[in-house]
């Protein structure tokens, strides 16, 4: 369907480049058009859906996106330009109208690699996962992006900052504790592993350890196929305090000595926490640390404010300040 509609777009936009420069003829033709598709092929084609039409086919039809990630779709007909499709129209009547065009190839990268539905996709939109990666990924890592998607490699290409829980409906809440929270999250399991990104596979809740006779748990835990390590998260109310940090570093290292087999790799520990002191963080944690402090929201970030912190750190790099 997507294909035919590229095609029906291409009809339309040259029928009006060999018409009448008068918006008055566009508008008999995409009338004459719909009538007539209607009556042939049934509904799917009113004026307001071939307008879309008509914008898909100038969006796209000087639209070119990388096809090394796309090799199992090797078989998928390609359009005149060699261009291919691999999402539904859903999806991309949703693509087509973000104007950044490495936002947008990101966007569909991961809608395809992670086989997100157009409600997932239009959810991480919303929740501006380019933006919030752009903020937290390597300077030389961020061309890679429109072309390759999400880039796993090491363990800080797992972690956002900050996390975006919407989905938990605590927002209207002045105080909840922090049992509350985690067990929001297992309630909207699905959400949060969308939310965590590529590769996550839920193993324990409450998970008990005993060393030296005495019981510790850590809240969450998940294993990551990419990086083929175990992830644990501490979840924290209120502001991350030192003895938090090193309270992970203590699972993080049980898990490393007792949990994790030869041919894996180190346990990442990731503090969740309302606020932090990126400082103190910077001071406890050794440099190399797999010991993540990351902040959660619980409302949809504003883009405007993600956009002009991403235009900061822009600057700051270009400026030899960049320490990423």
């Amino acid at each position: 369907m997507v294909y035919a509609y590229y095609e029906i777009g291409r009809i339309i936009v040259e029928e009006e480049q060999r018409g009448e420069r008068r918006a008055a003829y566009g508008q008999q033709l995409l009338k004459g058009l719909s009538d007539y598709l209607t009556q042939n092929f049934g509904k799917g084609f009113s004026v307001g859906n071939l307008k879309n039409i008509r914008q898909f086919y100038k969006v796209y039809s000087a639209d070119q996106i990388g096809e090394t990630v796309f090799s199992q779709f090797k078989d998928l007909p390609s359009i005149n330009t060699g261009r291919k499709f691999y999402l539904s129209w859903s999806h991309y009547l949703k693509l087509m109208r973000i104007e950044d065009v490495d936002e947008r190839h990101f966007y569909e990268i991961e809608a395809v690699k992670n086989d997100w539905s157009l409600r997932e996709l239009e959810r991480q939109f919303d929740s501006a996962l380019y933006h919030r990666i752009l903020l937290s990924t390597d300077k030389d890592k961020i061309q890679r992006l429109s072309v390759e998607g999400q880039i796993i490699e090491k363990s800080s290409d797992l972690v956002k900052d900050p996390y975006v829980l919407e989905f938990l409906g605590l927002e209207d809440k002045s105080e909840y504790s922090e049992n509350e929270l985690e067990t929001r999250l297992i309630n909207n399991l699905q959400s949060f592993l969308l939310e965590l990104g590529t590769g996550y596979t839920f193993v324990a809740r409450q998970k008990r350890f005993t060393f030296n006779e005495e019981h510790f748990r850590v809240d969450l835990v998940f294993y990551n196929r990419m990086l083929r390590c175990f992830v644990l998260f501490d979840l924290k109310i209120g502001s991350l305090k030192h003895q938090d940090l090193g309270q992970m570093q203590m699972y993080v290292n049980y898990y490393d000595r007792y949990e994790k087999q030869e041919d894996e790799n180190p346990t990442i520990g990731v503090l969740l926490c309302q606020d932090k002191d990126d400082s103190m963080v910077e001071l406890t944690l050794p440099k190399d640390s797999n010991i993540f402090a990351s902040k959660y929201q619980l409302y949809l970030p504003d883009k405007k404010l993600l956009q002009d912190k991403l235009g900061e750190w822009v600057k700051e790099c270009d400026a030899d300040k960049c320490t990423k």
